[in-house]
C-alpha cells in the first residue's frame, strides 16, 4: 500500500511537472529561439519558433495546474502579441488569419491577469507597451492607405492593451474615433470621441467632434448632451457654439439656432470674444447683416479689438464683392443692376474704418495694405488708393 501511495504521488508530481515543463518550454522557444531570430532578421525561423511557443503555452493555459499561473498568462500574452507583430512584419497570410479579434482578446486578458500579479506586473506592462507600439505603427499604415475601418480596429485594440495594465490611452481613443468617422461608423466615432473628450484630450474640438458624430448617427439628444457638457467647460468656444447651431439647423429649427446664440449672449453680454465668435458663425451661415452687427458689438465693447477689426473688414469686403459679382451676372438692362452696385459700394465703404483701424496697429501687414489699396480704388478715393499702394510696395 505504501508503495502504491508513493507511486501515485510520483505520478501526480510527474504530471504537474509535465505541465510546468510546457510553461518553461514556451518561454525557451520565445526567449531563446524567437527573439534571436527576429534580431537577425530570420523571419522563417522566428515563425517556426513562435508557433512552437504557442503550442506549449496553449497546453499550459488549458491545464488545471498552470491555467491560473501568472507566468503562463504573461507568456501567453507575449507570444500572442509576437504572432500579431510577426504577421504584420512578415505579411504572412497564415499568421494573419490567426490574429482575429478573439485571438487579441485572449492576449489582452492574459496580459491583464499577469499584470494583476505583483511579481509579473512590470513584465506585463512591458508586453502591453510592445503590443501598443506595434498596433500604432500598423494603424498608421492603414490610415495612410485610406483603410479607415482597419485602422480604427487597430487603434481600438491599442486602447484595450493599455486598459489591461491600467493605462488610459486617450490618443488611441481619439484616433480610433477619427478613423471610425472616416469609415462611416458614426456610432463608434461618437463613443470614442466622447470618451476622449471626457478625458479632456485636445480640449473643446473633441467635444465638437463627438457631437457631430452623434448628429451624423441620428442621435441629436446625445449630440446636445455632449455639447452642453463641452460648453460648461469652454463656454466661448466657436466650434462648440457652431455645432450647437448646426444641431438646430439639422432639425430645421432656425428659431432654435437663433435662440442658442441669444442664450450665449444673455449669459455673458459684455464678452467681446463671444460676439466675435457669433459674428464668425453668422459669416459661415451667410447671415451677412447679423455677422456685421455681432462684430460691431464686439468693437463697441473694445474698439481696439484687432481680431474683430480684421474679421469685420474682411467680411464686408467679401460681402461687397459678392454683391458686385451678382450685379455683373444680371441680364443686360436689369433695373437691379444699379441698385446692387450701390449696395456693394455702401458695404465697401463700411469696410474702410475697421481695416484702417487694424492697419494702424499692424502697419506692416502687406495683405491688408493691398486690400485697402483696392478698396479705395473701387470707391474712387485715388489719393488714398495711391497711399496704400505705395505702403504695400
Amino acid at each position: 500500500m505504501k508503495n502504491s501511495i508513493l507511486v501515485g504521488a510520483l505520478l501526480l508530481s510527474s504530471l504537474s511537472f509535465g505541465q510546468k515543463k510546457n510553461e518553461t518550454s514556451a518561454a525557451v522557444e520565445f526567449k531563446n529561439k524567437y527573439a534571436p531570430a527576429m534580431q537577425s532578421g530570420d523571419m522563417e525561423t522566428a515563425k517556426k519558433a513562435i508557433l512552437s511557443a504557442k503550442e506549449y503555452i496553449d497546453l499550459a493555459a488549458a491545464h488545471p495546474d498552470t491555467k491560473e499561473s501568472a507566468k503562463t498568462h504573461y507568456y501567453k500574452g507575449e507570444i500572442y502579441v509576437a504572432i500579431a507583430d510577426l504577421a504584420d512584419k512578415k505579411a504572412d497570410s497564415d499568421l494573419s488569419a490567426m490574429v482575429t479579434d478573439a485571438f487579441l482578446e485572449q492576449a489582452v486578458k492574459s496580459i491583464k491577469m499577469a499584470h494583476d500579479d505583483k511579481k509579473w506586473s512590470s513584465d506585463a506592462g512591458e508586453a502591453s507597451y510592445r503590443a501598443r507600439f506595434s498596433l500604432d505603427k500598423q494603424a498608421n499604415v492603414k490610415y495612410k492607405a485610406d483603410k479607415f475601418s482597419e485602422a480604427a480596429r487597430l487603434y481600438q485594440w491599442q486602447e484595450a492593451f493599455a486598459s489591461a495594465v491600467g493605462i488610459i490611452d486617450s490618443a488611441a481613443l481619439y484616433y480610433g474615433a477619427a478613423c471610425s468617422e472616416r469609415a462611416g461608423d458614426f456610432n463608434a466615432a461618437a463613443i470614442g470621441f466622447s470618451r476622449a473628450a471626457k478625458l479632456d484630450y485636445r480640449g473643446a474640438p473633441t467635444y465638437s467632434y463627438a457631437s457631430g458624430a452623434y448628429r451624423k448617427a441620428g442621435d441629436n439628444a446625445k449630440s446636445k448632451e455632449i455639447i452642453a457638457e463641452g460648453r460648461a467647460k469652454y463656454p466661448n468656444d466657436r466650434d462648440l457654439l457652431l455645432e450647437l447651431v448646426n444641431i438646430n439647423i439639422d432639425e430645421n429649427n432656425a428659431a432654435g439656432a437663433e435662440e442658442a446664440l441669444s442664450d450665449a449672449i444673455a449669459a455673458d453680454p459684455n464678452n467681446k470674444q463671444l460676439y466675435y465668435t457669433i459674428g464668425t458663425i453668422y459669416i459661415e451661415l451667410k447671415e451677412n447683416e447679423k455677422a456685421e452687427a455681432a462684430l460691431n458689438k464686439a468693437l463697441e465693447i473694445d474698439s481696439t479689438y484687432m481680431d474683430a477689426q480684421y474679421q469685420l473688414g474682411a467680411h464686408l469686403v467679401s460681402w461687397g464683392g459678392d454683391l458686385k459679382t451678382e450685379a455683373s451676372n444680371l441680364k443686360f438692362g436689369d433695373a437691379q443692376y444699379e441698385v446692387m452696385l450701390s449696395q456693394s459700394k455702401d458695404v465697401y465703404q463700411r469696410a474702410v474704418a475697421p481695416l484702417e483701424n487694424y492697419i494702424t496697429a499692424n502697419p506692416d501687414d502687406v495683405a491688408i495694405l493691398n486690400i485697402l489699396f483696392q478698396l479705395h480704388r473701387s470707391l474712387g478715393n485715388t489719393e488714398k488708393a495711391a497711399e496704400f499702394k505705395a505702403r504695400a510696395a
